[in-house]
């Protein structure tokens, strides 16, 4: 067999996650032999010129708020974080209700907390308490996030040590709606963290959401919406040249459609062109999980996992809209106009609640009761032409129609329409003669563009009661190991889940060196006190 089809690691699947797998792999003298389905890779991190050229967009993730707490970059593990410029923009975020009243969030929480207090002055000190309050046992959530399943003491565990933490394991419990309804009185305040737990297109009205009504505005008020300058595939590029500069390959274009299993061990990949890729070590797969079972030859999984993937929720999908414009939208206020690289509309509490069970009821959304305005320019303007902007309109949506998932092509533009001469009641210099080009995609459009994103959904699946923590992706399954000998599993699927957060990548990575061999905190160790010795 030619070096070109062998590896140490071969893996399966390029996004965010499986190339710090790899990285990290590679840090420790493993070769590693990425396969990428795309032309590119990234997964659901890259930036593309998808309309024009000059303009570079962030497909999908932009904000990189939770990476930033990641290890990898906290303390620079791989040595890479120099290479990585991030902005953080004031303001934070900018809202619209839908009686023309607007908040803005600052860096400054005192000024954040000036705007709840606006509608409210209990709301002003619920919000300085619901930091307080994240500030004490952000660091349990954050520590959790990064301990394998199994190998450490569980979020459960943790907080149950903790001074408040049964507050918090209650309150984890809650739906985010929950949460917000018994400490915010005001609709305004109710409205404005309901656009913000929804974010990442979780349901905001079922049980086990109820951290997000803590956690992302905590973080946003302390990181904003951290913007990487260049786009998000930044983050990827510095990736990829980390594991090629290390011996490593990223092949793009070669979509993995099967396993290859010997002995009940998987020994390597197989390409649709039919080319085969075979692991001294391991196998690593990004592959969705919904997708991989049907990999393997039959019988090479348990009933369990069988039964948890034929059960698994892939999630909400989304909705996306892309525009290239001579300016930014920019929103009235009666202080005058505002904009913000994060900003949106939101609805009443209870068209929030509605959209989020018409979602779950797999109702066509019509409406717009939650926008999500994305313009990364404002502070990273070497995306786009001298005062020119790229603008992401994101928002929830179904995949299947009455007429089935196909009549997205016929109904895809009018939805962006609507959303367009919605937020024009906000920003109404936001005029078509200032678009320069458009881009609609529906979310079968956006599974067709990446497969792993099964039916339209950004996050890799649901993250309630039932697929999180050990449940993610599987009971028995979610230290990143799965029953196939040689084969273990990372990506949105596995836990803690999607987003650009780069700890399922970095989880399993510990997983499989402490499995061939390595002290996993000596190969984290920071670059420039690790003494790695080659594997």
């Amino acid at each position: 067999m030619d070096d070109a089809h062998v590896a140490d690691v071969v893996v399966a699947g390029a996004g965010h996650n499986s190339l710090i797998t790899a990285a990290y792999l590679a840090k420790a003298g493993y070769r590693c032999l990425v396969l990428e389905a795309n032309e590119r890779p990234g997964g659901g991190a890259v930036t593309e010129e998808l309309l024009l050229p000059g303009y570079a967009i962030d497909t999908c993730a932009t904000g990189h708020t939770l990476i930033r707490t990641n290890p990898l970059l906290a303390t620079d593990e791989l040595g890479i974080a120099g290479d990585l410029v991030y902005v953080d923009p004031d303001p934070v975020a900018h809202v619209a209700f839908p009686d023309g009243d607007h908040f803005t969030m600052w860096l400054d929480p005192e000024a954040t907390a000036a705007e709840f207090g606006r509608f409210s002055k209990a709301d002003a000190e619920a919000y300085r308490r619901l930091l307080a309050e994240w500030d004490e046992v952000k660091s349990v959530f954050s520590e959790a996030q990064h301990t394998l399943v199994g190998l450490g003491p569980s979020l459960d565990q943790r907080l149950a040590e903790h001074p408040r933490g049964r507050v918090w394991q209650r309150r984890r419990m809650l739906s985010a709606w929950d949460v917000i309804r018994s400490e915010f009185e005001h609709d305004k305040s109710r409205s404005l963290l309901l656009w913000m737990a929804f974010q990442t297109n979780q349901a905001v009205d079922v049980p086990g959401t109820g951290v997000l009504a803590s956690s992302i505005v905590a973080g946003r008020q302390r990181h904003s919406w951290s913007i990487l300058l260049g786009g998000t595939g930044r983050l990827v590029d510095a990736l990829v040249d980390y594991i090629e500069a290390r011996d490593g390959e990223v092949r793009s274009g070669h979509p993995v459609e099967r396993l290859l299993v010997d002995d009940g061990r998987c020994v390597g990949v197989e390409t649709d062109a039919g080319e085969q890729f075979f692991a001294r070590r391991a196998v690593v797969s990004t592959i969705h999980i919904t997708h991989l079972l049907d990999m393997a030859p039959p019988g090479s999984w348990p009933e369990e996992l069988e039964y948890a993937v034929r059960t698994y929720d892939v999630g909400i999908p989304g909705f996306a809209v892309y525009l290239l414009s001579d300016v930014a939208p920019e929103f009235e206020t009666p202080g005058g106009p505002v904009t913000a690289v994060s900003a949106g509309t939101v609805g009443w509490p209870d068209e929030v609640l509605r959209l989020s069970s018409d979602l779950r009821l797999g109702r066509r959304i019509t409406d717009v009761s939650w926008l999500l305005v994305a313009t990364p320019t404002l502070v990273d303007a070497g995306r786009a032409p001298s005062g020119h902007h790229t603008v992401k309109l994101l928002s929830q949506q179904v995949y299947d129609l009455p007429g089935g998932p196909g009549e997205w092509a016929k109904e895809k533009e009018a939805h962006a329409r609507r959303q367009l001469e919605h937020l024009r009641r906000f920003a109404p210099g936001y005029t078509d003669d200032h678009v320069l080009a458009a881009l609609v995609k529906s979310p079968v459009d956006i599974e067709a563009a990446n497969r792993h994103m099964v039916h339209g959904t950004f996050h890799g699946g649901d993250r309630g009661l039932a697929q999180s923590g050990p449940w993610r992706p599987a009971p028995g399954w979610a230290a990143h190991r799965m029953p196939l000998a040689g084969l273990y599993q990372t990506g949105a699927t596995t836990n803690p889940g999607g987003s650009i957060t780069g700890a399922p990548g970095r989880n399993a990575a510990r997983i499989l060196l402490a499995d061939l061999g390595h002290d996993p905190d000596e190969v984290l160790r920071p670059a420039a006190d690790a003494a790695v010795t080659p594997a």
